[in-house]
């Protein structure tokens, strides 16, 4: 009993494994194709099946999308006789069903995408080359759609006969030998352009002529709403003319009534007036008693507090000059040392007079006072050394004019020859407007030119004087004069001219 339960778990066992490896199914997108205890092999389409192992094969057939690149291997006419070059990609597949797959598994077995894409490109080349023959290059530039329905249709029938369908063709690029395409572009970019232009002429002349409507029709509104606002405003004129008059009249009357009113309490006041002038007076009689006893002790407390402003103010006067005074004679000590000892001594003696006066000065007075001494005495000893300077520069330019006698008194003529030069050109440069009636020299060039004969006899009259000739001095610096005339003016101030 156990062998027999055995040998049926044993059989039950292997018949388990044979049905697992005889077992297939095939998914969407592969065909599979079971061939060899039939004539007629066994097709399983996104199904499952036995195979019996060793006895039947199993094939396959690609199901899926295949993408096949059309392109021409050369120029191909159209019809105008016209060189293209087309480049395209059809999307291809195996027919899912049986017949289909049967017409494919005898040519496209155990193939995968490209292989299958590789088989069909010639057969899809030449249907793309009969339909490129038979349009026009305008025809299969402008209606592409149509070009690709074409092609298709033509290799239906080839492609069903291998068990394929196509899917879609696009055309990817067209190009010719004479870039024939880019003038048929330029033409329709220029055809384009020119009816844009004539939309756009017609669209501005449509706007210009709605826009006068409209500026005609805003004016006629324009001319009817200030014709009603004139109306309103005349009405509105009138209206205010008799309201200015019934105000006037009413105006007038109430100022005939005001004055009546104004006069009687005008009355009133006047009597009320005289009676409060009268107490006004009484009143103003024993106020001014008053005042006068106010006003004397005010003016006593005034001419007190007067008295010490007067003090302050005095002692800060006094002080302030003071400090102003010793400031001013810094300064003028500093601009002494620069300029002479003698103001030095005036500055030192200004200071001096500062600092005794701030020392003993104990009213305004006496500090004037002071002040006026010591800057007179100052200033006398100011004037004394300036004296003494003046007399010493004196006694120095003496000695100068001693020591080099002629020269220095050459040296001042020198100095005064552009004075000299000076004063005589001075009449002529008063003349303002100047007519000359003559002959030939009398004119102003003859006028002006007679400056340097005036200082040439001023020259001779100097050295008819004092015996030197102020034209060698003149010209003394020349090279003419050193070299050729060995004129030279020595220590002595002699001028030593040799010819």
């Amino acid at each position: 009993m156990s062998n027999i339960v055995i040998t049926i778990i044993v059989v039950a066992v292997v018949v388990l494994f044979i049905i697992l490896v005889s077992y297939i199914k095939a998914p969407p997108s592969v065909a599979y194709i079971v061939s060899g205890l039939n004539r007629k092999p066994r097709i399983y389409i996104g199904k499952g099946g036995l195979r019996v192992p060793l006895l039947e094969r199993l094939d396959k057939v690609f199901l899926g999308q295949v993408t096949a690149d059309i392109k021409t291997s050369r120029s191909v006419p159209t019809n105008d006789f016209i060189n293209v070059n087309v480049d395209a990609v059809a999307k291809i597949q195996v027919i899912p069903d049986i017949e289909g797959v049967r017409l494919a598994a005898k040519n496209f077995l155990n193939m995968n995408g490209a292989d299958i894409s590789k088989q069909v490109q010639d057969s899809l080349e030449g249907n793309m080359r009969e339909v490129i023959g038979s349009l026009s290059l305008r025809d299969i530039n402008i209606n592409r759609d149509k070009f690709s329905d074409e092609i298709m249709n033509k290799a239906q029938k080839d492609m069903e006969a291998l068990g394929l369908r196509i899917i879609s063709c696009n055309i990817q690029n067209v190009t010719d030998e004479k870039n024939l395409i880019e003038d048929l572009g330029a033409d329709n970019t220029w055809t384009i352009r020119k009816q844009a232009k004539i939309n756009k002429a017609n669209a501005e002349r449509d706007i210009a002529k709605a826009e006068a409507e409209a500026q005609k029709e805003a004016n006629d509104a324009q001319v009817d709403s200030q014709t009603q606002i004139a109306i309103r405003q005349n009405e509105l004129a009138v209206k205010r003319s008799e309201l200015t008059i019934i105000e006037q009249t009413k105006k007038a009357d109430a100022d005939a009534a005001y004055e009546i009113q104004r006069q009687e309490q005008q009355k009133t006041i006047n009597t009320k007036t005289v009676d409060a002038q009268i107490e006004q007076t009484k009143r103003e009689q024993v106020l001014t008693a008053e005042r006068v006893k106010i006003r004397e002790n005010e003016l006593q407390a005034e001419v007190m507090k007067k008295s010490d402003a007067d003090k302050y103010r005095i002692e800060l006067q006094a002080a302030a000059d003071l400090e102003q005074q010793k400031r001013e004679a810094e300064a003028q000590a500093y601009r002494a040392e620069q300029e002479a000892r003698a103001q030095i001594a005036l500055a030192e003696a200004k200071k001096q007079a500062m600092v005794l006066e701030a020392e003993g000065i104990k009213a305004n007075g006496e500090a004037e006072a002071y002040k006026i001494q010591k800057a007179g005495e100052a200033e006398a000893i100011a004037i004394e050394k300036k004296g003494l300077a003046e007399a010493e520069a004196m006694q120095k330019k003496a000695e100068a004019y001693e020591r080099y006698g002629q020269a220095a008194i050459l040296d001042m003529m020198v100095k005064i020859i552009p004075e000299v030069a000076q004063h005589v050109s001075e009449p002529i440069s008063a003349i303002k407007n100047m007519n000359v009636y003559g002959t030939s020299g009398a004119d102003a060039a003859g006028i002006s030119g007679a400056v340097p004969t005036v200082i040439k006899q001023s020259f001779d009259v100097i050295e008819s004087a004092t015996g030197v000739n102020m034209t060698d001095i003149v010209r003394a610096n020349t090279i003419d004069a050193k070299v050729n005339r060995n004129i030279n003016l020595d220590s002595d101030s002699k001028v030593d001219v040799k010819k």
